[in-house]
Protein backbone atom coordinates (compact mmCIF):
# COMPACT_ATOMS: atom_id res chain seq x y z
CA UNK A 1 0.00 0.00 0.00
CA UNK A 2 1.27 3.50 -0.88
CA UNK A 3 1.86 6.07 1.84
CA UNK A 4 -1.12 6.14 4.21
CA UNK A 5 -2.19 9.49 5.62
CA UNK A 6 -5.45 9.66 7.55
CA UNK A 7 -7.04 12.23 9.80
CA UNK A 8 -9.55 12.76 12.57
CA UNK A 9 -11.12 16.20 12.35
CA UNK A 10 -13.54 16.95 15.20
CA UNK A 11 -15.55 20.11 15.70
CA UNK A 12 -14.70 21.49 19.16
CA UNK A 13 -18.29 22.14 20.17
CA UNK A 14 -18.52 19.68 23.08
CA UNK A 15 -16.93 16.56 24.53
CA UNK A 16 -15.73 13.68 22.37
CA UNK A 17 -18.73 11.54 21.40
CA UNK A 18 -18.61 7.75 21.30
CA UNK A 19 -19.08 7.84 17.53
CA UNK A 20 -16.25 10.32 17.07
CA UNK A 21 -13.99 8.24 19.28
CA UNK A 22 -14.74 5.16 17.18
CA UNK A 23 -13.85 7.09 13.99
CA UNK A 24 -10.62 8.34 15.57
CA UNK A 25 -9.74 4.81 16.68
CA UNK A 26 -10.35 3.30 13.24
CA UNK A 27 -8.19 5.97 11.59
CA UNK A 28 -5.44 5.47 14.17
CA UNK A 29 -5.51 1.68 13.79
CA UNK A 30 -5.40 1.97 10.00
CA UNK A 31 -2.44 4.34 10.12
CA UNK A 32 -0.53 2.22 12.60
CA UNK A 33 -1.38 -1.02 10.75
CA UNK A 34 0.23 0.27 7.55
CA UNK A 35 3.00 2.44 8.99
CA UNK A 36 1.19 5.61 7.99
CA UNK A 37 0.55 9.06 9.46
CA UNK A 38 -2.35 9.92 11.77
CA UNK A 39 -3.37 13.59 11.86
CA UNK A 40 -5.67 15.39 14.30
CA UNK A 41 -6.95 18.70 13.00
CA UNK A 42 -9.79 20.87 14.28
CA UNK A 43 -12.84 22.08 12.34
CA UNK A 44 -13.62 25.21 14.32
CA UNK A 45 -15.66 27.23 11.81
CA UNK A 46 -18.77 27.08 14.00
CA UNK A 47 -17.81 30.32 15.71
CA UNK A 48 -20.70 30.39 18.18
CA UNK A 49 -20.25 26.88 19.55
CA UNK A 50 -16.53 26.16 19.14
CA UNK A 51 -14.17 26.64 22.07
CA UNK A 52 -10.60 25.87 23.02
CA UNK A 53 -11.94 24.19 26.15
CA UNK A 54 -13.85 21.66 24.03
CA UNK A 55 -10.80 21.22 21.81
CA UNK A 56 -8.64 20.37 24.82
CA UNK A 57 -11.33 18.05 26.17
CA UNK A 58 -11.33 16.14 22.90
CA UNK A 59 -7.54 15.90 22.77
CA UNK A 60 -7.43 14.73 26.40
CA UNK A 61 -10.04 12.06 25.64
CA UNK A 62 -8.00 10.78 22.68
CA UNK A 63 -4.87 10.62 24.83
CA UNK A 64 -6.80 8.83 27.57
CA UNK A 65 -7.89 6.19 25.06
CA UNK A 66 -4.23 5.59 24.23
CA UNK A 67 -4.20 7.31 20.84
CA UNK A 68 -1.31 9.48 19.71
CA UNK A 69 -0.93 11.52 16.54
CA UNK A 70 1.90 12.46 14.25
CA UNK A 71 0.63 15.88 13.14
CA UNK A 72 -1.95 18.18 14.65
CA UNK A 73 -2.94 21.31 16.51
CA UNK A 74 -0.66 20.68 19.47
CA UNK A 75 2.26 18.90 17.80
CA UNK A 76 2.49 20.84 14.53
CA UNK A 77 3.58 19.35 11.25
CA UNK A 78 4.51 20.26 7.67
CA UNK A 79 0.95 20.94 6.47
CA UNK A 80 -0.37 23.24 9.18
CA UNK A 81 -1.95 25.23 10.54
CA UNK A 82 -4.29 22.52 11.79
CA UNK A 83 -7.24 24.70 12.83
CA UNK A 84 -9.59 25.78 10.04
CA UNK A 85 -9.97 29.35 11.31
CA UNK A 86 -6.22 29.73 10.85
CA UNK A 87 -6.49 28.61 7.19
CA UNK A 88 -8.98 31.19 5.83
CA UNK A 89 -6.53 32.64 3.28
CA UNK A 90 -6.05 29.16 1.82
CA UNK A 91 -9.79 28.64 1.40
CA UNK A 92 -10.16 32.08 -0.19
CA UNK A 93 -7.42 31.28 -2.69
CA UNK A 94 -9.12 28.10 -3.89
CA UNK A 95 -12.60 29.66 -3.83
CA UNK A 96 -11.27 32.44 -6.09
CA UNK A 97 -9.87 29.79 -8.44
CA UNK A 98 -13.31 28.20 -8.69
CA UNK A 99 -14.95 31.59 -9.28
CA UNK A 100 -12.42 32.49 -11.97
CA UNK A 101 -12.91 29.16 -13.76
CA UNK A 102 -16.70 29.44 -13.67
CA UNK A 103 -17.06 26.38 -11.46
CA UNK A 104 -18.50 28.62 -8.76
CA UNK A 105 -20.48 31.86 -8.70
CA UNK A 106 -21.71 34.55 -6.34
CA UNK A 107 -25.25 34.12 -5.02
CA UNK A 108 -27.22 37.02 -3.54
CA UNK A 109 -30.45 35.21 -2.61
CA UNK A 110 -31.91 36.11 0.78
CA UNK A 111 -32.90 33.58 3.42
CA UNK A 112 -36.55 34.40 2.78
CA UNK A 113 -36.21 33.72 -0.94
CA UNK A 114 -34.42 30.44 -0.30
CA UNK A 115 -37.04 29.34 2.24
CA UNK A 116 -39.85 30.07 -0.23
CA UNK A 117 -38.02 28.09 -2.90
CA UNK A 118 -37.62 25.09 -0.57
CA UNK A 119 -41.27 25.14 0.44
CA UNK A 120 -42.40 25.28 -3.17
CA UNK A 121 -40.26 22.27 -4.10
CA UNK A 122 -41.46 20.27 -1.11
CA UNK A 123 -45.09 21.11 -1.93
CA UNK A 124 -44.51 19.48 -5.36
CA UNK A 125 -42.93 16.42 -3.72
CA UNK A 126 -39.44 17.29 -4.95
CA UNK A 127 -36.16 17.35 -3.04
CA UNK A 128 -35.43 20.85 -1.70
CA UNK A 129 -32.43 22.27 -3.51
CA UNK A 130 -31.17 25.50 -4.97
CA UNK A 131 -32.52 26.04 -8.49
CA UNK A 132 -29.80 28.39 -9.69
CA UNK A 133 -31.47 31.80 -9.58
CA UNK A 134 -28.09 33.56 -9.43
CA UNK A 135 -26.25 31.21 -11.80
CA UNK A 136 -26.05 33.59 -14.70
CA UNK A 137 -26.28 37.09 -13.26
CA UNK A 138 -24.74 39.85 -15.33
CA UNK A 139 -22.17 42.24 -13.88
CA UNK A 140 -24.87 44.94 -13.83
CA UNK A 141 -27.27 42.70 -11.88
CA UNK A 142 -24.58 41.82 -9.37
CA UNK A 143 -23.68 45.49 -8.90
CA UNK A 144 -27.33 46.35 -8.32
CA UNK A 145 -27.75 43.63 -5.69
CA UNK A 146 -24.61 44.70 -3.89
CA UNK A 147 -25.73 48.32 -3.94
CA UNK A 148 -28.93 47.15 -2.24
CA UNK A 149 -26.81 45.75 0.60
CA UNK A 150 -26.93 42.08 -0.40
CA UNK A 151 -23.86 40.15 0.77
CA UNK A 152 -23.14 37.19 -1.51
CA UNK A 153 -22.22 33.64 -0.73
CA UNK A 154 -20.15 31.50 -3.07
CA UNK A 155 -22.01 28.59 -4.64
CA UNK A 156 -20.54 25.65 -6.48
CA UNK A 157 -21.99 25.13 -9.95
CA UNK A 158 -23.05 21.46 -10.05
CA UNK A 159 -22.60 20.10 -13.58
CA UNK A 160 -25.93 19.29 -15.22
CA UNK A 161 -27.00 15.68 -15.84
CA UNK A 162 -23.98 14.26 -14.06
CA UNK A 163 -24.00 11.09 -11.99
CA UNK A 164 -21.45 11.11 -9.18
CA UNK A 165 -20.00 7.71 -8.31
CA UNK A 166 -18.58 7.14 -4.85
CA UNK A 167 -16.24 4.16 -4.71
CA UNK A 168 -16.43 3.26 -1.07
CA UNK A 169 -14.06 0.75 0.53
CA UNK A 170 -16.76 -0.36 2.98
CA UNK A 171 -20.05 0.16 1.17
CA UNK A 172 -19.02 -0.52 -2.42
CA UNK A 173 -20.04 1.73 -5.31
CA UNK A 174 -22.77 4.26 -4.49
CA UNK A 175 -24.12 6.65 -7.14
CA UNK A 176 -25.80 10.04 -6.72
CA UNK A 177 -27.75 12.08 -9.26
CA UNK A 178 -26.19 15.51 -9.61
CA UNK A 179 -29.59 16.98 -10.49
CA UNK A 180 -30.80 16.15 -6.97
CA UNK A 181 -27.92 17.96 -5.28
CA UNK A 182 -28.41 21.50 -6.49
CA UNK A 183 -25.79 24.24 -6.44
CA UNK A 184 -24.49 24.36 -2.88
CA UNK A 185 -22.75 27.01 -0.81
CA UNK A 186 -19.01 26.63 -0.36
CA UNK A 187 -18.24 30.00 1.29
CA UNK A 188 -20.69 31.90 3.47
CA UNK A 189 -21.26 35.63 3.24
CA UNK A 190 -18.85 36.26 6.13
CA UNK A 191 -16.02 34.51 4.29
CA UNK A 192 -16.15 31.33 6.40
CA UNK A 193 -16.00 28.15 4.30
CA UNK A 194 -18.67 25.51 4.64
CA UNK A 195 -17.79 21.99 5.75
CA UNK A 196 -17.83 20.40 2.30
CA UNK A 197 -15.44 22.95 0.84
CA UNK A 198 -13.05 23.28 3.78
CA UNK A 199 -12.72 19.52 4.21
CA UNK A 200 -11.75 19.07 0.55
CA UNK A 201 -9.12 21.81 0.72
CA UNK A 202 -7.77 20.44 3.99
CA UNK A 203 -7.66 16.81 2.86
CA UNK A 204 -5.93 17.72 -0.40
CA UNK A 205 -3.36 20.11 1.05
CA UNK A 206 -2.60 17.68 3.90
CA UNK A 207 -2.18 14.85 1.36
CA UNK A 208 -4.83 12.64 2.96
CA UNK A 209 -4.89 9.24 1.27
CA UNK A 210 -7.94 7.68 2.97
CA UNK A 211 -11.00 9.35 4.44
CA UNK A 212 -12.42 7.02 7.10
CA UNK A 213 -15.52 8.47 8.72
CA UNK A 214 -19.09 7.78 9.80
CA UNK A 215 -21.79 6.68 7.36
CA UNK A 216 -23.74 9.90 7.99
CA UNK A 217 -21.11 11.71 5.89
CA UNK A 218 -21.78 9.56 2.83
CA UNK A 219 -24.35 12.06 1.51
CA UNK A 220 -21.66 14.79 1.64
CA UNK A 221 -19.23 12.77 -0.44
CA UNK A 222 -20.66 13.49 -3.94
CA UNK A 223 -20.42 17.21 -3.24
CA UNK A 224 -16.82 16.76 -2.23
CA UNK A 225 -15.97 14.63 -5.26
CA UNK A 226 -17.40 17.33 -7.53
CA UNK A 227 -15.08 19.85 -5.87
CA UNK A 228 -12.07 17.56 -6.29
CA UNK A 229 -12.87 17.25 -9.99
CA UNK A 230 -13.39 20.98 -10.45
CA UNK A 231 -10.09 21.77 -8.75
CA UNK A 232 -8.25 19.08 -10.69
CA UNK A 233 -7.22 17.20 -7.57
CA UNK A 234 -6.82 13.50 -6.94
CA UNK A 235 -9.72 11.99 -5.00
CA UNK A 236 -8.78 10.13 -1.80
CA UNK A 237 -10.15 6.68 -1.00
CA UNK A 238 -13.38 6.83 1.02
CA UNK A 239 -14.54 4.40 3.71
CA UNK A 240 -17.82 5.13 5.47
CA UNK A 241 -18.24 3.22 8.71
CA UNK A 242 -21.70 2.11 9.82
CA UNK A 243 -23.73 4.05 12.36
CA UNK A 244 -23.80 3.13 16.04
CA UNK A 245 -27.27 2.16 17.22
CA UNK A 246 -28.72 1.56 20.66
CA UNK A 247 -30.01 -1.89 21.63
CA UNK A 248 -33.46 -0.85 20.37
CA UNK A 249 -31.89 -0.29 16.91
CA UNK A 250 -32.43 3.47 17.01
CA UNK A 251 -29.59 5.95 16.63
CA UNK A 252 -27.34 6.11 19.68
CA UNK A 253 -28.49 8.86 22.03
CA UNK A 254 -28.46 9.86 25.71
CA UNK A 255 -31.39 7.59 26.46
CA UNK A 256 -29.15 4.60 25.68
CA UNK A 257 -26.63 5.69 28.29
CA UNK A 258 -23.57 7.92 28.38
CA UNK A 259 -22.58 9.23 24.95
CA UNK A 260 -19.23 10.96 25.62
CA UNK A 261 -15.83 9.51 26.41
CA UNK A 262 -15.55 11.89 29.36
CA UNK A 263 -18.64 10.34 30.99
CA UNK A 264 -17.16 6.84 30.78
CA UNK A 265 -13.85 8.11 32.09
CA UNK A 266 -15.59 9.76 35.05
CA UNK A 267 -17.51 6.57 35.85
CA UNK A 268 -14.30 4.63 36.16
CA UNK A 269 -14.08 2.67 32.92
CA UNK A 270 -10.60 1.63 31.87
CA UNK A 271 -9.41 3.19 28.60
CA UNK A 272 -8.10 -0.10 27.25
CA UNK A 273 -11.50 -1.70 27.82
CA UNK A 274 -13.36 1.12 26.08
CA UNK A 275 -10.92 1.10 23.15
CA UNK A 276 -11.33 -2.68 22.86
CA UNK A 277 -15.12 -2.26 22.89
CA UNK A 278 -15.11 0.57 20.32
CA UNK A 279 -12.96 -1.47 17.95
CA UNK A 280 -15.62 -4.19 17.93
CA UNK A 281 -18.36 -1.69 17.00
CA UNK A 282 -18.42 -2.34 13.28
CA UNK A 283 -15.19 -4.28 12.89
CA UNK A 284 -14.67 -8.00 13.23
CA UNK A 285 -11.38 -9.80 13.88
CA UNK A 286 -12.57 -12.82 11.89
CA UNK A 287 -12.55 -15.03 14.99
CA UNK A 288 -14.50 -15.52 18.22
CA UNK A 289 -11.86 -13.66 20.20
CA UNK A 290 -13.04 -10.45 21.89
CA UNK A 291 -10.19 -9.32 24.15
CA UNK A 292 -7.61 -7.20 22.31
CA UNK A 293 -4.94 -4.75 23.38
CA UNK A 294 -4.27 -1.73 21.16
CA UNK A 295 -1.07 -3.41 19.96
CA UNK A 296 -3.04 -6.51 18.97
CA UNK A 297 -5.73 -4.44 17.29
CA UNK A 298 -3.31 -2.50 15.12
CA UNK A 299 -1.76 -5.76 13.94
CA UNK A 300 -5.14 -7.09 12.80
CA UNK A 301 -7.20 -4.08 11.73
CA UNK A 302 -8.24 -3.88 8.07
CA UNK A 303 -11.04 -2.05 6.31
CA UNK A 304 -12.06 -5.33 4.65
CA UNK A 305 -13.42 -6.49 8.02
CA UNK A 306 -15.45 -3.35 8.67
CA UNK A 307 -19.13 -4.24 8.37
CA UNK A 308 -21.76 -2.43 6.29
CA UNK A 309 -24.49 -3.13 8.82
CA UNK A 310 -25.00 -0.83 11.83
CA UNK A 311 -23.12 -1.56 15.05
CA UNK A 312 -25.16 -2.00 18.24
CA UNK A 313 -23.89 -0.34 21.39
CA UNK A 314 -24.40 -3.04 24.00
CA UNK A 315 -23.72 -1.57 27.43
CA UNK A 316 -23.86 -5.02 29.03
CA UNK A 317 -21.03 -6.15 26.78
CA UNK A 318 -18.99 -3.06 27.59
CA UNK A 319 -19.49 -3.73 31.30
CA UNK A 320 -18.45 -7.34 30.84
CA UNK A 321 -15.30 -6.28 28.98
CA UNK A 322 -14.48 -3.60 31.54
CA UNK A 323 -15.02 -6.08 34.39
CA UNK A 324 -12.53 -8.40 32.72
CA UNK A 325 -9.94 -5.62 32.53
CA UNK A 326 -10.62 -4.62 36.15
CA UNK A 327 -9.81 -8.12 37.33
CA UNK A 328 -6.60 -8.14 35.28
CA UNK A 329 -5.41 -4.66 36.23
CA UNK A 330 -2.81 -3.65 38.81
CA UNK A 331 -4.43 -3.14 42.22
CA UNK A 332 -2.59 0.13 42.85
CA UNK A 333 -4.07 1.59 39.67
CA UNK A 334 -7.58 0.45 40.58
CA UNK A 335 -7.26 1.96 44.03
CA UNK A 336 -6.29 5.32 42.56
CA UNK A 337 -9.33 5.12 40.28
CA UNK A 338 -11.60 4.26 43.22
CA UNK A 339 -10.44 7.09 45.50
CA UNK A 340 -12.46 9.95 43.94
CA UNK A 341 -15.63 7.87 44.05
CA UNK A 342 -15.09 6.96 47.71
CA UNK A 343 -14.37 10.59 48.51
CA UNK A 344 -17.55 11.71 46.72
CA UNK A 345 -19.51 9.13 48.75
CA UNK A 346 -18.11 10.69 51.92
CA UNK A 347 -16.16 7.62 53.05
CA UNK A 348 -12.71 9.18 52.85
CA UNK A 349 -11.11 12.60 52.51
CA UNK A 350 -7.88 13.48 50.76
CA UNK A 351 -5.03 13.29 51.44
CA UNK A 352 -5.16 9.76 52.81
CA UNK A 353 -2.63 8.63 55.46
CA UNK A 354 -0.56 5.65 54.32
CA UNK A 355 -2.34 3.29 56.73
CA UNK A 356 -5.77 4.33 55.48
CA UNK A 357 -4.64 4.02 51.87
CA UNK A 358 -3.57 0.42 52.49
CA UNK A 359 -6.95 -0.27 54.04
CA UNK A 360 -8.75 1.14 50.98
CA UNK A 361 -6.51 -0.96 48.75
CA UNK A 362 -7.61 -4.06 50.66
CA UNK A 363 -11.23 -3.05 50.13
CA UNK A 364 -10.73 -2.64 46.39
CA UNK A 365 -9.03 -6.04 46.24
CA UNK A 366 -11.97 -7.58 48.07
CA UNK A 367 -14.68 -6.16 45.78
CA UNK A 368 -12.95 -5.90 42.39
CA UNK A 369 -14.48 -9.12 41.04
CA UNK A 370 -17.96 -7.64 41.50
CA UNK A 371 -17.28 -4.39 39.65
CA UNK A 372 -18.26 -3.44 36.10
CA UNK A 373 -16.70 0.02 36.48
CA UNK A 374 -14.94 1.73 39.34
CA UNK A 375 -17.77 4.07 40.31
CA UNK A 376 -19.53 0.96 41.62
CA UNK A 377 -16.77 0.53 44.20
CA UNK A 378 -18.43 3.15 46.41
CA UNK A 379 -21.51 0.99 46.84
CA UNK A 380 -19.62 -2.26 47.29
CA UNK A 381 -17.24 -0.94 49.96
CA UNK A 382 -20.09 0.64 51.95
CA UNK A 383 -20.10 -2.46 54.18
CA UNK A 384 -16.66 -1.50 55.49
CA UNK A 385 -17.60 2.04 56.47
CA UNK A 386 -21.15 1.76 57.78
CA UNK A 387 -21.46 -0.01 61.16
CA UNK A 388 -25.23 0.24 60.93
CA UNK A 389 -25.56 -3.12 59.17
CA UNK A 390 -28.91 -3.40 57.44
CA UNK A 391 -30.38 -6.84 56.78
CA UNK A 392 -32.95 -6.74 54.01
CA UNK A 393 -33.36 -10.17 52.47
CA UNK A 394 -35.49 -12.89 54.09
CA UNK A 395 -32.72 -15.44 53.53
CA UNK A 396 -30.35 -13.40 55.69
CA UNK A 397 -32.95 -12.93 58.41
CA UNK A 398 -33.57 -16.66 58.49
CA UNK A 399 -29.86 -17.35 58.93
CA UNK A 400 -29.75 -15.01 61.91
CA UNK A 401 -32.64 -16.85 63.58
CA UNK A 402 -30.57 -20.03 63.97
CA UNK A 403 -30.22 -21.37 67.51
CA UNK A 404 -26.42 -21.49 67.28
CA UNK A 405 -25.94 -17.88 66.17
CA UNK A 406 -25.49 -16.23 69.56
CA UNK A 407 -23.04 -18.89 70.73
CA UNK A 408 -21.00 -18.54 67.51
CA UNK A 409 -20.71 -14.78 68.00
CA UNK A 410 -19.83 -15.06 71.69
CA UNK A 411 -17.13 -17.65 70.99
CA UNK A 412 -15.67 -15.64 68.10
CA UNK A 413 -15.59 -12.43 70.16
CA UNK A 414 -13.83 -14.29 73.00
CA UNK A 415 -11.19 -15.76 70.72
CA UNK A 416 -10.61 -12.45 68.93
CA UNK A 417 -10.18 -10.59 72.22
CA UNK A 418 -7.65 -13.16 73.39
CA UNK A 419 -5.59 -13.69 70.26
CA UNK A 420 -5.94 -10.60 68.03
CA UNK A 421 -4.51 -7.10 68.36
CA UNK A 422 -5.84 -4.31 66.12
CA UNK A 423 -4.92 -6.02 62.84
CA UNK A 424 -6.00 -9.42 61.64
CA UNK A 425 -4.74 -11.15 58.51
CA UNK A 426 -7.01 -13.15 56.23
CA UNK A 427 -5.35 -16.46 57.10
CA UNK A 428 -5.72 -15.67 60.81
CA UNK A 429 -9.42 -14.97 60.27
CA UNK A 430 -9.89 -18.35 58.58
CA UNK A 431 -8.09 -20.07 61.45
CA UNK A 432 -10.28 -18.33 64.04
CA UNK A 433 -13.48 -19.41 62.31
CA UNK A 434 -12.26 -23.02 62.26
CA UNK A 435 -11.40 -22.82 65.95
CA UNK A 436 -14.91 -21.58 66.72
CA UNK A 437 -16.30 -24.54 64.81
CA UNK A 438 -14.17 -26.99 66.75
CA UNK A 439 -15.07 -25.41 70.07
CA UNK A 440 -18.82 -25.54 69.39
CA UNK A 441 -18.92 -28.73 67.34
CA UNK A 442 -20.27 -26.82 64.32
CA UNK A 443 -19.25 -26.87 60.67
CA UNK A 444 -19.23 -24.71 57.57
CA UNK A 445 -22.29 -22.56 56.95
CA UNK A 446 -23.47 -22.74 60.55
CA UNK A 447 -20.49 -20.52 61.38
CA UNK A 448 -19.61 -18.64 58.21
CA UNK A 449 -23.08 -17.50 57.15
CA UNK A 450 -24.24 -15.84 60.38
CA UNK A 451 -20.86 -14.14 60.74
CA UNK A 452 -21.13 -12.87 57.15
CA UNK A 453 -24.64 -11.55 57.69
CA UNK A 454 -23.71 -9.85 60.96
CA UNK A 455 -20.67 -8.17 59.40
CA UNK A 456 -22.10 -7.22 55.99
CA UNK A 457 -25.88 -7.55 56.11
CA UNK A 458 -25.94 -9.99 53.19
CA UNK A 459 -25.36 -13.61 52.27
CA UNK A 460 -23.01 -12.88 49.36
CA UNK A 461 -20.07 -10.61 48.72
CA UNK A 462 -16.34 -10.47 49.30
CA UNK A 463 -14.60 -13.44 50.89
CA UNK A 464 -15.36 -13.47 54.60
CA UNK A 465 -11.72 -13.66 55.62
CA UNK A 466 -11.03 -10.51 53.56
CA UNK A 467 -13.98 -8.74 55.18
CA UNK A 468 -12.67 -9.61 58.65
CA UNK A 469 -9.14 -8.48 57.76
CA UNK A 470 -10.46 -5.11 56.57
CA UNK A 471 -12.77 -4.51 59.55
CA UNK A 472 -10.05 -5.45 62.03
CA UNK A 473 -10.54 -6.54 65.62
CA UNK A 474 -12.54 -3.48 66.74
CA UNK A 475 -14.86 -3.54 63.74
CA UNK A 476 -15.62 -7.23 64.03
CA UNK A 477 -16.30 -7.10 67.77
CA UNK A 478 -18.44 -3.98 67.44
CA UNK A 479 -20.72 -5.55 64.80
CA UNK A 480 -20.96 -8.97 66.42
CA UNK A 481 -21.76 -7.42 69.78
CA UNK A 482 -25.00 -6.01 68.35
CA UNK A 483 -26.29 -9.62 68.33
CA UNK A 484 -24.99 -10.87 71.64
Amino acid sequence: MSSVRVRFAPSPTGPLHIGGARSALFNWLFARRYGGTFIVRVEDTDLERSSRQSEENILDALRWLGLDWDEGVDVGGPYGPYRQMERLELYKKHADNLLNSGAAYLCYCSEEELAAEREALMAKGELPRYLGRCRDLTATERASLEAAGRRPVVRFRVPENEVVLVRDLVRGDVSFEGSEIGDYIIVKSDGIPTYNFAVVVDDHTMKISHVIRAEEHLSNTPRQILLYNALGWEIPAFAHVSLILGKDRSKMSKRHGATSIEQYQNRGYLPEALANFLALLGWSPGSEEEIFSLDELKEQFTLERVAKSPAVFDLDKLNWLNGHYIRETDLERLTEMALPHLEKAGYISAPLPAEKYESVKMMVAAVRKYLSYMQEAAEHVRIFFDDDVLIVKDEAREIMSGGQVKAVFQELIKKINVTVTDEIKADEARALLKEVGRSLGLKGKQIFMPVRVALTGGTQGPDLDQVMAILGRAGIVRRLSEWV
